[in-house]
């Protein structure tokens, strides 16, 4: 007995995840729901923690969990095994739902209840039974709109899965089901969709897409203090796009297809994300103002940096190091430390703000695609901050650190700044977010400096990797390669810095002073031009960067 109870005491003891925990619990009570009455049993006390109304059938195989708006309808045969679980609105028949039959044969309770609460939300609307009617009728219709842009975008433009995430006017959208809202997952970055450990991207396919991955909004209505006219009926005519884009034809907004309700569409985040204010005010010119009063601003890194801290912590138990905005990554061959200098003045001597977007309001369905590209522009920004920011911990003396410091410049741009691998002068790569798609990358040296790599060079890096880090590595091995392919490279070095001293021209592949940005390069600096190819060809740089880079 003494032997028994000490192991019973190792293990109570022993840390466990949480999530563990819960997973040994579930198993615990579903080996105990095995007969029809302990099943009912369980589905009409979920009904009561969702303060939702239930009761059974005369023969007792049917469960009705019931409200005013909706009912869901589970059928079980006489030894409690599930037959069919069907949901229906007001109105209209019951539809089986496949989330909800394949939670119940799990016996995930847990997921089950998550959806009656969100079919509960659902209806959290002003007014009576009526014009929440309504209101569901004008979601439904936007529903519909949003399905047939993504239908069209593809048959315009083939476009596989990860295309469509990322161009689609309206991203990869998933249905409606059971309490789960209209999902549109609109963007991912380059390690969204490799496998940790192997480095190796993974097959994306519609079927397959986690409704977690990446960034996504989901389409709902709400009630509001203003009166908005929304349609009550799909406002797209015909099936054939005007464009190769794939862009609908929309109806007139009238009397007959739109009412006025006390309520408006909204794009909920699937977990808040920074937005810079500029970047919220071209949100709000483009339908309703985000904020109803203005909100909490605060510097926008370190809104980033808590965000990504956040994510970094999921599945987590040990919490994170305290960083004062310095950040270390650690790669195959070498060790950054990245500051991430956010309270840098911006504009009017101010550094750059932001604010944390939950939802986004709008009114019709051609609104959508505007929106999604801000808050695609916004994350692909992001991604790239948050690249240098990391839970690892790294001795500031240890040998061979590299040290670099990120400002931003503007709500669209920023400078990466570091010590040139060859000389002792300090090195400069402008980075300006043109949008998701886009990231033009200047390098600003001495023009007495040794030569690096090109900006043609340092853009493909940054776009297909969306990682500083990674980018930095890339610029550090492509300067030591061109230092090994050329020889005389010390002569062309001491002739340049001899034709600056005579006040001679440079050679046409140098560009001249001006066009570096404002307070950002130390003086005598120049860009080299995207013809300037030294060294080995891009692919050679690039062919180990998934490989080697894990998040």
């Amino acid at each position: 007995m003494a032997v028994l109870l000490e192991r019973l005491h190792a293990k109570h003891n022993a840390s466990r995840p949480w999530q563990e925990t819960c997973k040994v619990v579930r198993q615990a009570m579903v080996r105990q729901i095995s007969t029809l009455p302990s099943m009912t049993d369980r589905l009409e006390s979920i009904a009561r923690q969702n303060m939702l109304g239930s009761h059974l059938s005369p023969t007792g195989t049917e469960c009705y969990i019931t409200s005013d708006m909706f009912y869901v309808e589970v059928q079980l045969d006489t030894s409690g095994q599930l037959v069919d679980v069907k949901v229906a609105h007001q109105g209209e028949n019951p539809t089986s739902c496949p989330e909800l039959i394949q939670h119940l044969r799990e016996k995930n309770f847990e997921e089950f209840s998550e959806h009656l609460k969100g079919l509960v939300d659902l209806y959290k609307l002003p007014g009576d039974n009526k014009l929440k009617t309504k209101m569901y009728i004008a979601l439904q219709s936007l529903e519909l709109d949003l399905t047939k842009m993504m239908h069209m975008f593809r048959l315009a433009t083939n476009a596989n899965t990860v295309e469509t995430i990322l161009h689609g006017s309206v991203g990869l959208l998933t249905a409606r089901s059971g309490g789960h809202l209209v999902s549109l997952q609109c963007y991912v970055s380059p390690y969204d969709i490799f496998e940790e450990g192997t480095g190796t991207q993974f097959n994306v396919t519609d079927n397959n897409v986690p409704r977690s991955l990446g960034v996504s909004v989901s389409v709902t209505i709400e009630g509001t203090s203003a009166i908005y006219k929304l349609p009550i009926a799909p406002l797209i005519t015909g099936s054939h796009p005007v464009d190769n884009k794939g862009t609908p034809s929309f109806s007139t907004v009238t009397n007959s297809n739109c009412v006025d309700l006390p309520a408006c569409f909204f794009l909920k985040m699937n977990r808040p994300m920074p937005f810079s204010l500029s970047f919220i005010q071209r949100m709000g010119n483009a339908t309703i103002p985000v904020f109803e009063t203005s909100p909490q601003l605060s510097p926008l890194y370190q809104l980033i940096v808590q965000s990504q801290l956040q994510q970094l912590e999921e599945g987590s138990s040990t919490p994170p190091p305290s960083h004062n905005m310095h950040f270390y990554s650690v790669l195959p061959d070498q060790q950054h430390c990245y500051f991430l200098n956010g309270d840098a003045p911006v504009q009017d001597g101010h550094s750059l703000q932001g604010a944390l977007v939950s939802k986004i309001p709008f009114r019709h369905p051609a609104q959508v695609p505007l929106l999604l590209d801000i808050i695609r522009h916004q994350a692909a920004y992001n991604t790239l901050i948050g690249s240098c920011v990391k839970r690892t911990s790294i001795k500031e003396d240890s040998a061979g650190l590299l040290q670099f410091e990120v400002c931003p410049l503007t709500d669209s741009s920023f400078s990466v700044s570091f010590q040139h691998p060859v000389n002792e002068s300090l090195v400069c790569v402008v980075m300006e977010v043109i949008d998701s798609r886009q990231v033009s990358c200047k390098l600003y040296k001495g023009l007495s400096d040794a030569l690096i790599c090109t900006d043609e060079f340092i853009t493909k890096v940054v776009q297909r990797c969306m990682s500083i880090p990674v980018t930095m590595r890339a610029i550090r091995r492509k300067a030591e390669t061109i230092q090994a392919d050329t020889p005389a490279l010390s002569l062309i070095a001491q002739t340049v810095e001899i034709m600056v001293k005579n006040n001679l021209p440079p050679s046409s592949h140098v560009q001249s002073q001006q066009q570096q940005p404002p307070g950002t390069v130390p003086p005598r600096m120049v860009r080299l031009s995207s013809s300037d190819s030294i060294g080995p060809d891009i692919t050679e740089i690039l062919s180990d960067l998934p490989e080697q880079t894990g998040k």
